[in-house]
């Protein structure tokens, strides 16, 4: 189906308009009489049915609603600049766009990204974030990560790592306890993920501890906010590893109980499959499946 568009042109001029706060500055910027801004503005308006700017004084003012579609129509066009930079045949930026889950992303993926960048100082990467469950790749991106393969008719997918969980906590809440075993965590608080159900179960199950009733459960939507609330020694958590390795290594998180672990998600990256391959591309994936069988090395779940 062909999508209905208002002018592009303008679309442009209001854009430039409602970002300038008037139409003469806007004629100075795009070099046009104040006439023809005022014409193009007036045509939009008539695409759309609804005014875009109303007189205050002396002056054309920008209505609230225009103000939040200039915004999206900024967007829109930075977008088409940066697809146009990418994909003409001038182009010579490297830049890698990543979509990730939001723990992972700021947990496993940017600690690791200076590493990249160190072999690839010309190459930038920009990493937007989705929710770890989300299944559905949406947006623009070069690389994404997820727990699940997806539509593999539409995409390239290869593996990158698979996660063990165990129970995570702060050195703080740690500190002066006698946990013994496992069913000594049953008076505890402990958190968990409505995002990640099961994850206590599992665990308890693996430790041996399959009947176990806990006294206090908290639960919260998102891991990245259980996360927060276990740095903040608000109780004990399930975490993933390799995700959390350098929570650990620095000494943000401890795990009581290493020795129980129970096999978590697989990770898979995935590509578009009609998608070009320049060579900073290439050098990126590389690194990442190299950066993914280290962490797959160090992920030894006891099961």
């Amino acid at each position: 189906m062909p999508h209905q568009l208002p002018p592009l042109n303008a679309l442009r001029i209001f854009e430039v308009t409602a970002r300038a706060g008037s139409y003469t500055e806007a004629a100075k910027e795009m070099n046009l009489t104040h006439g023809a801004v005022s014409r193009q503005i007036q045509l939009l308006e008539q695409s759309l049915g609804q005014p875009l700017f109303r007189k205050e004084g002396q002056r054309m003012v920008a209505t609230g609603h225009a103000k939040a579609f200039a915004r999206e129509i900024s967007a829109a066009f930075d977008h088409i600049s940066d697809a146009s930079r990418r994909y003409g045949k001038s182009a010579v930026s490297k830049v890698i766009r990543i979509n990730a889950p939001a723990t992972l992303a700021m947990r496993w993926l940017i600690p690791h990204l200076t590493e990249f960048r160190a072999r690839h100082p010309s190459t930038e990467v920009r990493i937007s974030t989705a929710f770890s469950n989300d299944p559905v790749l949406k947006g623009s991106f070069d690389v994404a990560i997820r727990r699940a393969p997806g539509d593999q008719t539409q995409f390239e997918v290869a593996p990158l790592f698979t996660e063990s969980t165990t129970v995570i906590a702060s050195a703080q809440l740690i500190e002066g306890r006698a946990l013994k075993a496992p069913r000594d965590l049953e008076k505890a608080v402990l958190l968990s993920t409505e995002s990640r159900p099961g994850d206590w179960e599992n665990w308890f199950s693996a430790a041996g501890c399959a009947h176990s009733r806990p006294m206090q459960m908290l639960r919260f939507d998102h891991f990245f906010v259980t996360l927060q609330a276990v740095v903040d020694g608000m109780g004990f958590g399930i975490g993933a590893f390799p995700t959390l390795a350098a929570d650990v290594e620095l000494g943000r998180l401890v795990t009581p109980f290493p020795q129980c672990q129970v096999q978590g998600s697989a990770y898979f990256v995935v590509m578009p499959r009609d998608s070009d391959k320049p060579k900073h591309l290439r050098d990126f994936l590389a690194w990442l499946r190299e950066v993914g069988e280290r962490a797959e090395a160090r992920v030894t779940p006891t099961l």
